[in-house]
């Protein structure tokens, strides 16, 4: 009887054991975010959230200084960006780009102790100038993506060297011999760990590959997409739910995923977003290529690229929406090409700079 009663006991709490395994504690909360009853919401553990507040917190800024004075291309050398911000918020800048990508290495992260600011020594100063530009294009181009908050340095590096979620192109896992590699069918970060292609980045967010995969007839069409890539772009949509910590129904209205009259705005946004990635990969990352170490490159020599990930960091909006430009305008827009000036006037200002370079060095980022 004792035997039958600890066997029992035993299955009974092994059940529970299995029961409640697949519970979360705390029960989630639900927000809506659509029409009643379409299902239009989503799910949220309540330590998660308390977890992501703590992980979005935007640093203090230094505080702000006058817009006057000498402008930092006339007193610093080699001054390629942020030429036209006056000594002051040029100095201020800079101080806020060490905060947020080097607080370990400070200045020397870009620059060579003791060889002054202006020499293009080190690949991370030439890398800067690039993202600096990628950042002010963004927050000027791109406005039917990241709004009214904007990005800044912060908004990916949070403090670290290189952003912690980045991405190389995938060249597949090895496999037995004979066998075809599909790079699918194994588990992946990538995918938001589902068994779904392991790169759905290089054919969206490097490679300008159309997205719209769902049918919108009962019956499959003539001239549709193939079911590789259909799981291309599923992998996609799962990399979107895990980098901004939301399912599917926070861009589609799940009664009928292709429409776009009964998606939700954050599907337009999310559009906009696909090719503003795109184009930073493209035009901003990509050509980075050459100046970086071998450790900066990905297994097929290609540079560590961005996704939503990079930014969104598992929150919704990056930083949950905190405005990021209001206390750095300078980043909010690119700067205007100087026109040209005339042969003697370019002279004299050449001469003018040179005097002003012996009482003072420096440069740029």
């Amino acid at each position: 009887m004792k035997t039958l009663t600890t066997k029992l006991f035993a299955t009974v709490g092994l059940g529970t054991a299995l029961l409640l395994g697949g519970c979360e504690m705390p029960p989630p909360e639900s927000t809506q975010w659509g029409y009643r009853g379409t299902g239009m919401e989503g799910l949220y553990n309540p330590d998660r959230l308390d977890e992501l507040a703590a992980d979005n917190v935007m640093p203090e800024a230094i505080p702000a200084v006058p817009a006057v004075g000498p402008k930092a291309k006339d007193i610093y050398q080699n001054v390629q960006v942020l030429g036209d911000l006056s000594v002051g918020e040029f100095t201020r800048l800079m101080a806020a780009i060490t905060q947020w990508v080097s607080p370990e290495e400070g200045c020397n992260y870009c620059h060579v102790a003791g060889e002054g600011f202006a020499a293009d020594t080190l690949y991370t100063k030439k890398v800067a100038r690039v993202m600096i530009q990628m950042t002010q294009n963004a927050n000027e181009n791109w406005s039917q993506h990241v709004g009214g908050a904007g990005v800044t340095c912060y908004t990916c590096h949070r403090g670290n060297n290189v952003p912690e979620y980045v991405w190389n192109i995938n060249p597949g896992h090895k496999v037995a011999g004979g066998m075809k590699n599909q790079m699918q069918n194994v588990s992946s970060v990538a995918a938001g760990l589902a068994s779904l292609p392991v790169d759905p980045f290089t054919p969206y967010l490097l490679d300008d590959r159309n997205g719209r995969h769902a049918g919108t007839t009962a019956l499959r069409d003539e001239g549709g997409v193939s079911l590789k890539e259909s799981e291309w772009g599923y992998s996609l949509m799962m990399h979107f739910s895990s980098a901004l910590g939301v399912n599917c129904t926070y861009c589609h209205n799940s009664r009928a995923f292709f429409s776009w009259e009964e998606s939700s705005p954050q599907r337009v946004r999310a559009w906009h977003g696909i090719r503003m990635v795109r184009e930073m990969n493209n035009e901003y990352v990509d050509p980075t290529t050459d100046w970086l170490p071998p450790h900066r490159l990905g297994k097929l020599g290609d540079a560590q690229k961005v996704n939503c990930e990079t930014c969104h960091q598992g929150a919704y909006k990056p930083l949950l929406g905190a405005n990021m430009i209001k206390d750095y305008p300078n980043l909010a827009k690119l700067a205007k090409p100087e026109p040209e000036a005339p042969a003697e006037a370019a002279e004299e200002m050449s001469e003018a700079a040179a005097g002003m370079a012996d009482m003072t060095t420096g440069g740029d980022q």
